[in-house]
């Protein structure tokens, strides 16, 4: 098992054993070389290594685009707003597919958007619905609260609520309660991480709730990201911190899973990814992918998941099994 462990020392690379589980997570720390306060990095380099707009110089313009891209959808496409729980923000917008669903019900896949955990609106990703809307499934953009309103474990819970919620309810609204797949994207990507590896039991559903998930650009480890700046205003505990990193509960994982990041992404979200897509191909069943798309930064990667021809769209619609 040791062979398999991949450098400790080589930023973007991977923590390997650590990773793999076979480090104790708390060690992490310990690896930093003198004058660093992990691995290689600095303060400072650890917070911008955690800090997409430092490099994405074009964040603002690309998210722009989200607003405008999706308003447009909007207005063209079939839609409806519906609330999985109590809140404002417990609600959930479901596109429904171009041509009438079989009468099993259509595939779901479920988005969860990023924001840093504390920006973002569903409003603000209806780009992806064609992707879904004109091959057959249907499309479903998660809302929940978001830091300060809430905390980081509240907003898992919306995620896993919502999942619960689209399994019960997927005949009302045409969906097929046996296909459902889910992605999520940045902070999103964490917390899609974090649903992978929920205890279905607790929310009333089987442990098979989810047939496939794909994370894009997450978090799935925490101890780093909460040394570096983020942690200025993510509140957690250590024992939430354990039970929010879904490479500690790699166990519970029941589908496949692709996890995907840019080529012009920090060197931190590569190496999550990285780790991630090696700890599940070595400690879980289940098929793992990893997908790194060129020419794409952290905010560019996830519109591909709003072109059916996109690196993401592809890869969406094969996990679903709605191409070759």
């Amino acid at each position: 098992m040791a062979e398999q462990s991949l450098s400790l020392t080589r930023r973007g690379f991977g923590l390997g054993a650590a990773a793999l589980g076979l480090l104790p997570f708390k060690a992490l720390a310990e690896q930093a070389k003198p004058g660093k306060v992990f691995l290689d990095y600095t303060q400072k380099e650890l917070d911008d290594a955690y800090d997409q707009n430092v490099w994405a110089k074009n964040a603002a313009e690309v998210i722009k685009r989200y607003g405008t891209s999706s308003e447009a959808i909007r207005a063209k496409y079939k839609f409806e707003t519906k609330a999985y729980g109590e809140g404002e923000d417990n609600k959930l917008d479901i596109f429904a597919p171009v041509k009438a669903p079989p009468a099993a019900g259509a595939p779901v896949h479920l988005f969860v958007h990023g924001g840093a955990w504390r920006g973002g609106r569903k409003e603000m990703y209806s780009f992806p619905a064609p992707t879904f809307a004109e091959n057959g499934a249907i499309f479903i953009a998660i809302g929940f609260s978001s830091i300060p309103k809430v905390r980081l474990p509240d907003m898992a819970h919306q995620v896993r609520s919502a999942v619960a919620w689209a399994y019960k309810n997927a005949k009302s609204f045409g969906g097929d309660p046996e296909r459902l797949f889910l992605s999520g994207h940045s902070s999103g990507g964490h917390l899609c991480g974090v649903a992978l590896v929920t205890d279905w039991s607790k929310y009333g559903v089987p442990a098979s709730v989810l047939k496939g998930g794909l994370s894009v650009s997450g978090m799935y480890e925490l101890d780093p990201v909460m040394m570096s700046a983020r942690s200025s205003y993510v509140k957690i505990s250590d024992e939430e911190k354990g039970a929010l990193s879904a490479m500690r509960q790699l166990d519970r994982i029941a589908c496949p899973v692709t996890l995907a990041y840019g080529d012009g992404e920090s060197p931190e979200f590569k190496r999550q990814s990285r780790d991630m897509a090696a700890a599940l191909k070595a400690k879980v069943k289940q098929p793992a992918e990893l997908i790194e798309v060129k020419g794409v930064n952290h905010f560019e990667i996830i519109e591909t998941l709003g072109k059916p021809d996109g690196a993401l769209g592809k890869a969406a619609l094969k996990q679903m099994g709605l191409v070759a």
